[in-house]
């Protein structure tokens, strides 16, 4: 970003448009980061053997939504915050939305479910490894998300850091579901999630020194 374009940007007020310089480098870097989490997915982990009879189901598609639903969010507060000025709007109420959904979904299923079916629905088969796929999928999504801010100017690092984090995490989440037996909406809702808050975490961590400019 060249001087005269942050002078402008910080004359124009409190909250800065966000135009599609922003959205350019954003878009591009995040393409070529996840093209690199799903061939890191491929080589580690493969697709499910069962990926067409699974996405024949209900809940299969709902995991699949939880986790776009979050990654668009997130990529909607990264490129937000990767713009001086720019305040993060209705991107609280975005980021809650499918959360709220899916634990609807998961406290509804466990009210009917006997208290041996509610440890299956949370437990699943895959709990102690899950998160740390997610997270390990969403590293080159997030050193990506790091390079394409940087190249912008970003002023609150380490939250513009856990955006970028959250949605690498929320990205390398969607390419996690071709690989992921889980169906459970009490499953997603949690463990899930703890995978995205680990990349957001490493993004918090990061963002003071990788973004700095």
């Amino acid at each position: 970003m060249k001087t005269d374009d942050l002078i402008a940007m910080l004359a124009s007020g409190p909250d800065v448009p966000v135009t599609g310089s922003a959205s350019g480098p954003i878009a591009r870097f995040l393409l070529g980061g996840l093209a690199s989490s799903f061939v890191l997915m491929l080589v580690l982990l493969g697709v499910r053997h069962d990926l067409l009879s699974a996405a024949a189901l209900p809940a299969f598609w709902l995991k699949v939504l939880f986790a776009v639903a979050l990654a668009w969010a997130g990529w909607l507060a990264a490129k937000r915050l990767a713009t001086p000025g720019a305040r993060l709007a209705m991107a609280p109420v975005y980021l809650g939305a499918p959360v709220l959904v899916v634990w609807a979904i998961a406290a509804a299923m466990l009210w009917r479910a006997t208290p041996d079916e509610a440890a299956v629905l949370f437990w699943g088969g895959t709990w102690r490894v899950c998160p740390f796929l997610i997270a390990l999928l969403s590293l080159p999504v997030l050193v990506a998300a790091m390079k394409a801010m940087r190249a912008l100017a970003p002023t609150r690092l380490r939250l513009a850091g856990a955006a970028a984090g959250f949605a690498a995490g929320a990205s390398a989440t969607a390419v996690y579901c071709l690989h992921c037996p889980e169906m459970s909406p009490v499953f997603v809702g949690f463990w899930y999630l703890v995978g995205i808050m680990i990349s957001t975490l490493l993004g918090a961590l990061a963002g003071p020194r990788a973004l700095a400019w």
